[in-house]
């Protein structure tokens, strides 16, 4: 049942993205990056999905919030299988359209993502808390909207400043705030983990605490930092 669950995410954001193209054409502007105008929009998908699937299992389900271990509803365990079958999906597909000096980040990325909720997907152990690790996909939501704003030509819409406004706001709420506490949780729970389950948790969240950290940053530089710069020079 996991591998069929796992299987057919892949197949399915496979067949989501070859069919983007013709439910959302990409604009004049986004023409000659058509694979990039796909794939952000299947990523949007995703979060879409993954971020509210996560946020109404904890409402519907509060035990899973108070032991994000053992207790989980079946559907959040599906979730998760879901989940790791798109970052597959998008691992081959950037491997696919992309030189690997343009998307190390995210492969690296991915990769850390595969191998923490697939470990948890296959032992059925720690879903909570990859739950947790879900909520973060609340801001992918604006981040990918962000892009296919960008995409589309609409940089200095009144859309794009309230989209980036959204985003930063999101960010630091649901990944910065949701990274910081899953370290301390990490860390009080420390009894309670095996230690190679401990060890591959905190690998995990050292890696992706400073890339998150970095990519707050660039996205301040670059929708506020820069334009408050260009105003005042004008």
């Amino acid at each position: 049942m996991d591998l069929l669950v796992l299987g057919g995410s892949v197949v399915a954001f496979r067949l989501l993205n070859g069919g983007l193209e013709r439910l959302v054409p990409p604009p004049p502007s986004a023409q000659r990056n058509r694979w990039k105008w796909r794939n952000i929009w299947t990523s949007l998908a995703h979060s879409l999905l993954s971020g509210s699937w996560a946020l109404l299992g904890f409402y519907f389900h509060p035990q899973m919030a108070e032991d994000l271990i053992d207790t989980h509803l079946p559907a959040a365990h599906h979730l998760l299988g879901i989940s790791v079958g798109y970052f597959v999906q998008d691992f081959f597909d950037m491997m696919y359209h992309q030189k690997i000096q343009q998307c190390w980040e995210l492969l690296f990325h991915h990769s850390v993502v595969i191998l923490c909720f697939g470990f948890a997907f296959l032992v059925h152990r720690f879903v909570g808390f990859a739950m947790v690790a879900l909520l973060v996909e609340i801001n992918s939501i604006f981040l990918h909207l962000r892009t296919i704003l960008l995409m589309a030509g609409l940089a200095h819409t009144t859309s794009y400043r309230l989209t980036s406004l959204l985003n930063l706001g999101t960010y630091m709420v649901f990944r910065i705030t949701t990274l910081a506490w899953m370290t301390r949780w990490l860390v009080l729970n420390r009894e309670n983990i095996p230690p190679n389950t401990y060890t591959l948790s905190t690998v995990g969240m050292a890696v992706m605490t400073p890339m998150n950290i970095v990519l707050f940053y660039r996205l301040l530089r670059n929708d506020f930092l820069t334009s408050s710069r260009r105003e005042k020079e004008k």
